[in-house]
């Protein structure tokens, strides 16, 4: 049976879509990257908004490391492009897209909640991009997403030191539009108004 990577689930102009993974760290695999692709141009055609989550721990833990390390410059290059395409599918979405975000939302799912319209964490949310220390910069714009937002130097601040910032500051510099509980049942309520 193939890997499930998200579960869908609509409530009137509503989607939600829900990482899964069976480590529960919803890696953005290259084979996730290209099923979430599929799914979200599928989704263009419900005019319905979008809400990306995880689970309380993890709203995605990012690329898997062992399969980047395993890449070739090809196969680099082909891996950025699949999340470059998926960044710009969620970017030009139709209709609202929301993250909300639980626990960590590091490197390539920051990536992905950048390039969501707007973003909601819970109080434990935790954001990062840790492939500097690991000698790897993202290919799929969040470089360029985060700068625009929260400007050059807090950006470099998270991009090249590493660093990681916790729900509190995320929303004083601007990375999140908001803090709640339950952002899913948030962005659901901002989504409905």
């Amino acid at each position: 049976m193939p890997e499930t990577f998200f579960q869908t689930h609509h409530s009137d102009d509503v989607m939600v879509l829900r990482f899964r993974s069976q480590d529960g760290t919803n890696r953005l695999t290259h084979a996730c990257v290209v099923a979430l692709t599929e799914k979200v141009k599928e989704l263009r055609e419900s005019g319905a908004g979008l809400v990306i989550a995880g689970n309380d721990k993890f709203f995605s833990a990012g690329a898997e490391l062992q399969e980047i390390s395993a890449l070739t410059g090809r196969g680099a290059y082909a891996f950025a492009r699949s999340g470059q395409n998926l960044m710009a599918e969620i970017e030009s979405f139709p209709a609202p897209v929301y993250a909300a975000i639980s626990g960590y939302c590091m490197g390539g799912g920051l990536d992905l909640a950048l390039a969501c319209h707007r973003r909601i964490a819970a109080p434990n949310a935790v954001f990062g991009h840790r492939g500097t220390a690991l000698g790897l910069i993202t290919g799929w714009g969040g470089t360029q997403r985060l700068a625009r937002l929260i400007g050059k130097a807090q950006a470099l601040a998270i991009f090249v030191a590493a660093e990681k910032i916790d729900a509190g500051n995320a929303q004083r510099l601007g990375l999140v539009d908001a803090i709640a509980e339950d952002p899913v049942a948030e962005a659901n309520r901002r989504l409905r108004r």
